[in-house]
């Protein structure tokens, strides 16, 4: 089922490559990386990927991808920024949480070796983790979504680039930052910019388009009150830190915006290993630039349209393992 959503953004057209050299890490605070140099791993939203740091805990995700051949993926590299608040960048089911927050907890207080990498990602002390995750917000991505996504091996986390399939289920900051993958409990921060074509990985989705996949830049002001779109185009509203418990109706935003169309993945067979594959660097359109997408909001917080609003499109950029 497709949802077609408009990413109101004054449209700040980020054009960036949007990895770096060493593979995309964030420091020494999450350990380093664990992709190939300049790898971008695509992380279909129902795979746990490799080195997770816990069982899922999504309510709400996607079904498995086929792989797409090399042609495929060689399309261009730009992303485009859109604010953490935008009313439509996220989904999911009113009443409904995607992600069990408090399975999570438990999992990690049988694990503190993982809490304690996960607290080093999220710049949080250890014992902090429990109240920080129930801090944030079960939303459904509607969009491809570029991120920093960290595995957790040797007893650290290991960052790497990745770009999350419309359907997955995460939780998100007061700012509308992407901060949990729920189907591996992989802690999430914004994406990294480099300066060379990334190598793209792991198996791509129907509808895959590298040019409509979008970077989240955080809302200017804290979110109180999340605009979500359910699947069948009925719109809510989601406390910040709420599980769907508060949920209410509300109308659809006015002033759509420019169009960036998601594909939600519809059923398929094919699902082949969740370790980072090579692959042949995609081509980029030469003058993309390098730099990284900003925290400034200068794109708009218009909403995407609800499935079936009939604008059409792809889906965007690159990514590295869960």
């Amino acid at each position: 089922m497709a949802l077609i959503a408009t990413a109101v953004v004054a449209a700040v057209i980020l054009a960036v490559v949007l990895t770096r050299p060493d593979g995309g890490g964030t420091g020494a605070s999450d350990g380093g990386t664990s992709t190939a140099e300049g790898e971008v791993f695509l992380q279909p939203a129902a795979d746990t990927g490799p080195d997770p740091f816990t069982e899922s805990t999504a309510k709400e995700s996607s079904a498995s991808p086929v792989s797409p051949s090399p042609t495929e993926l060689a399309t261009r590299n730009a992303v485009q920024g859109v604010q953490g608040g935008a009313p439509g960048l996220y989904g999911g089911t009113r009443n409904v949480a995607s992600c069990d927050v408090e399975k999570q907890i438990t999992f990690f207080k049988g694990a503190p070796d993982k809490q304690r990498a996960f607290a080093s990602v999220a710049r949080v002390d250890p014992p902090d983790v429990p109240a920080y995750l129930r801090s944030l917000t079960p939303v459904v991505l509607r969009i491809d979504t570029r991120v920093t996504n960290h595995g957790y091996s040797n007893g650290r986390a290991t960052g790497y680039q990745a770009v999350l399939q419309a359907g997955t289920a995460v939780l998100v900051d007061d700012r509308g930052m992407p901060r949990v993958r729920c189907a591996c409990g992989n802690p999430l921060s914004a994406p990294v910019a480099q300066q060379s074509a990334p190598k793209t990985t792991g198996d791509a989705w129907p509808g895959f388009k590298q040019s409509n996949v979008v970077a989240v830049t955080p809302a200017p002001e804290p979110v109180d009150v999340f605009v979500m779109c359910e699947p069948d185009g009925e719109w809510f509203e989601r406390h910040k830190g709420d599980t769907g418990t508060r949920d209410r109706k509300t109308e659809k935003p006015d002033k759509p915006s420019p169009s960036v169309s998601i594909t939600t993945p519809t059923g398929t067979t094919d699902t082949t290993s969740s370790e980072p594959p090579t692959s042949e660097p995609p081509t980029s359109d030469p003058g993309t630039s390098s730099e990284p997408p900003t925290s400034d909001p200068g794109t708009s917080s218009q909403p995407p349209p609800p499935p079936g609003d009939g604008t059409g499109s792809d889906t965007t950029d690159q990514a590295p393992s869960s």
